[in-house]
């Protein structure tokens, strides 16, 4: 593919100048060859090599899908908090396995304890990706802000949770947002949030 483009940049190049009349006969290998002869310089080449290098990472930045993950109250002592129940291995960590694995994601991580920053982040990000995956801690039991907030927005919301909150305490069987979300993904531990994300990018 890379060859056929230098090809296909050094024939312009000469067609501009009228000296290309007798190249369209010639193997691939001869027209390299009576290119490059004709003065197309290396440099030249190199210039276009840039160009479609950047012409490729255009394209592939405007296909990634740009998933924000949420994480509501405490899921930032992970790794530390109850590892019988959450585990033993942190998020940052658990986001640099997710991120190495969908490379054609975007994978945005916002995490806060305080509710009204939860909800700001949703309006910021609601308009502009592809989706969200939520966990919203103890939130999920009790905020119909955070209901509101996911209802105003166009991105499609997973809801996600690390343990089975049906197995827990009476509380947590309830949740506040389940009704605005496109889904709930629980009881699996981190890969609750990578079964969200093979959901969201399709």
């Amino acid at each position: 593919m890379l060859f056929r483009y230098f090809l296909k940049v050094g024939e312009k190049f000469l067609s501009d100048r009228g000296g290309i009349s007798s190249v369209y006969n010639l193997d691939e290998r001869s027209k390299m060859k009576f290119v490059l002869g004709k003065g197309v310089s290396i440099h030249f080449l190199f210039l276009s090599l840039r160009k479609f290098v950047n012409n490729s990472v255009r394209v592939d930045n405007r296909s990634m899908k740009k998933i924000q993950i949420i994480n509501g109250p405490n899921i930032n002592l992970l790794g530390k908090r109850e590892p019988s129940i959450y585990g033993a291995v942190s998020f940052e960590d658990y986001l640099a396995e997710l991120r190495e694995r969908y490379p054609e994601c975007q994978l945005d991580y916002f995490q806060s304890n305080i509710e009204g920053e939860l909800i700001n982040k949703i309006h910021e990000v609601g308009f502009d990706c592809d989706g969200i995956v939520l966990n919203a801690g103890a939130y999920t039991h009790t905020s119909i802000a955070l209901q509101d907030a996911i209802r105003a927005v166009t991105a499609p919301v997973i809801e996600v949770h690390i343990s089975n909150v049906h197995k827990r305490e009476e509380f947590r069987h309830h949740s506040m947002i389940s009704c605005a979300c496109i889904g709930v993904i629980c009881g699996f531990g981190l890969n609750s949030y990578r079964l969200a994300l093979e959901a969201l990018k399709g």
